[in-house]
């Protein structure tokens, strides 16, 4: 018998519409609907990166799109941010209300940053990351860690307790139609089994779209999740919720 082909989790970021809701005054669009539209296309999972500025996902955000998962309880919720900011005391938050909260995905991202740009160094973070996992464990959480695509860091991030990394994917996307697509391709293969052979699930993000998906998620082995928001809820914007998941979905086949 063929083995069961792996398949990768697509999990859909909604920050970009908190962003545009809080635009204005009035509620639309609305984030748990989108979540909503895009579970009921088949994402496996909704992803929430709160800042401390508010700017676009908020701590009641988070509350009610936990409270919406509870009707999807083969879907996984997914919060990222900085441990070292309001990442912890958010997600603490719903484990004390009874809301489900799947994983967590430390950014080292600085207070007001833009954007997340790169992933943890050791063995310079190490220290101040372990006990933070430690209490994301002690909540029952998966742990994933934001990493840049540098195989020999996989296993210190092993070593400091994480479950999961999650690869920086911005330089593979900015090289996407460029000489060095191969690569860039290439390097995060080897960085992806790198982490496998340290025992770590491995998941990506950062500037995927319908262009450069398909690609990566053939090339890199065990690819358990990807988390897309930019160019998803782009898409969405002229496609719909459902159509564009379903594009996502396609790519991952």
């Amino acid at each position: 018998m063929a083995p069961t082909p792996h398949r990768t989790a697509l999990s859909v970021n909604l920050n970009k519409v908190a962003l545009v809701r809080n635009t204005r005054h009035l509620g639309i669009p609305s984030v748990t609907r989108a979540a909503t539209l895009c579970l009921q296309a088949g994402a496996a999972g909704i992803t929430v990166h709160p800042r401390p500025d508010a700017r676009h996902i908020r701590a009641d955000d988070v509350r009610d799109l936990a409270k919406l998962l509870q009707n999807w309880p083969d879907r996984e919720f997914n919060v990222e941010g900085n441990p070292f900011h309001n990442l912890i005391g958010c997600v603490r938050d719903l484990r004390q209300r009874g809301l489900p909260v799947h994983q967590v995905t430390f950014v080292p991202d600085s207070q007001g940053q833009f954007t997340s740009d790169h992933g943890w160094t050791f063995p310079q973070d190490a220290e101040g990351l372990k006990p933070l996992i430690e209490e994301a464990h002690a909540l029952n959480l998966r742990v994933s860690l934001f990493m840049d695509a540098e195989p020999a860091a996989m296993h210190a991030a092993k070593a400091v307790g994480a479950d999961r990394i999650e690869l920086y994917t911005e330089p593979y996307a900015a090289a996407w139609g460029t000489p060095e697509q191969g690569a860039q391709l290439q390097r995060f293969a080897l960085a992806a089994q790198a982490a496998l052979d340290a025992g770590l699930g491995v998941n990506a993000g950062h500037d995927l779209n319908r262009d450069n998906l398909a690609a990566f998620a053939q090339a890199v082995p065990g690819l358990s999740e990807v988390s897309i928001g930019h160019a998803l809820i782009a898409d969405a914007l002229e496609l719909g919720y459902a159509t564009t998941v379903q594009a996502y979905l396609d790519c991952l086949q």
